[in-house]
């Protein structure tokens, strides 16, 4: 048995995990920022790294604790070293590093989109190892990444030498904002709350998603590729100016009065001209990534779709996929391991770690990190 400590720090969640033989959760850990950066609407990337160096050395103890081992007992520590935010990612690549010289272990580093797509396996098989009656998450597969940071599309397959290494084809991404950006500024811009995502979820349950035609989202030459920048700039052009914005005004001072608003207060301070709307955005979003993931699957002509990311637990991209998986098999994991967190990190790294991948201490982070990229140190 193989135990993996994994450290997560590439935005504004500082996560641990213990994994066992890349399949099995000992432990995970997740100390959120959402109160940190909620005032300000989005991540405050300077606010982001100094709560990360708070919350790392606790947070690695929390998940070692949780595990019932001690860091001399884990056999090697996987880090992301990219993409995200260069200060935040530092702070987690820095420690693991810290650790693997000072334990004598193995170091690996993964990116953190590889993390999100072995986050359906890893589920995939601990439930299947359970006796749920599922089927088995299998390669080669189409694989939306979509997030806060990340909207991308993947064609994952098994390494084609002997190695348990995947090999990964980029087949889409977005050329500007990532779909939950999008979900983000569009909350901000209503006074909804932070994270956007989550409240527009919820609050669209209660709105007409037809209210708005934003009609279809059209990308020339590149028909794998998203865009949300044109989405969100529609939605400020039809607040601007009118009842919406003053409406949105007048929230905004109301929630400096109430710290944690329910969804009843904040829907009773929301007319239903604005829960149409962003019922109405949240449908054009979610159609566009349904159908260009459906339409990439169908020409990499595969039959089991992977779905990660924070935005994946939207409640209607799920619904939307389910009515439109005949003939394929779509997988999701659980909301704990769609958002970020260090058990998909120490899976990934597993693998590497078999595949006979090591990091030297001169591992460094990367803002920008391609998938199926090396490491470079």
């Amino acid at each position: 048995m193989m135990l993996v400590l994994g450290i997560e720090s590439s935005c504004d969640e500082t996560a641990a995990a213990v994994v066992a033989d890349g399949e099995s959760i000992r432990s995970s850990v997740v100390a959120s920022q959402i109160l940190t950066h909620e005032k300000y609407g989005g991540v405050v990337p300077e606010l982001a790294s100094r709560e990360h160096l708070r919350s790392i050395e606790p947070v690695v103890d929390e998940a070692c604790r949780q595990a019932e081992v001690t860091l001399d007992q884990v056999d090697a520590i996987a880090v992301t070293e990219g993409p995200g935010l260069i200060g935040s990612l530092l702070v987690g690549l820095v420690y693991g590093k810290a650790l693997a010289l000072a334990l004598n272990k193995p170091l690996v580093g993964v990116n953190h989109l590889e993390g999100h797509i072995h986050a359906v396996l890893l589920e995939n098989k601990m439930d299947r190892a359970a006796g749920k009656p599922l089927a088995e998450a299998r390669l080669p597969a189409v694989t939306l990444v979509v997030s806060g940071g990340h909207t991308s599309l993947f064609h994952v397959t098994p390494s084609a030498t002997s190695s348990p290494r995947f090999d990964y084809t980029q087949l889409g991404r977005t050329r500007d904002d990532a779909a939950g950006e999008a979900f983000d500024k569009v909350a901000k811009l209503l006074a909804l709350g932070y994270p956007g995502g989550p409240v527009i979820d919820k609050l669209s349950h209660f709105g007409d998603s037809h209210a708005v035609d934003f009609g279809h989202i059209k990308m020339r030459g590149t028909p794998r590729d998203f865009s949300f920048s044109g989405l969100k700039t529609a939605v400020l052009y039809r607040v601007r100016g009118t009842d919406l914005a003053r409406e949105a005004e007048k929230r905004r001072a109301w929630r400096k009065t109430v710290e944690h608003p329910s969804l009843d207060d904040l829907r009773g301070h929301c007319s239903q001209e604005t829960i149409d709307l962003v019922a109405s955005f949240q449908h054009a979003v979610v159609q566009d990534l349904v159908e260009r993931t459906f339409a990439a699957a169908e020409d990499a002509r595969v039959d089991n779709i992977f779905v990660s990311g924070g935005v994946a637990c939207n409640s209607l991209l799920r619904q939307r996929f389910a009515e439109r998986s005949r003939g394929f098999q779509v997988f999701f994991p659980s909301p704990a391991l769609s958002t970020d967190n260090a058990a998909m990190i120490a899976a990934a790294g597993y693998y590497k770690l078999l595949a006979g991948e090591r990091a030297g201490i001169s591992l460094t982070a990367h803002a920008s990190f391609p998938l199926g990229a090396k490491s470079q140190e």
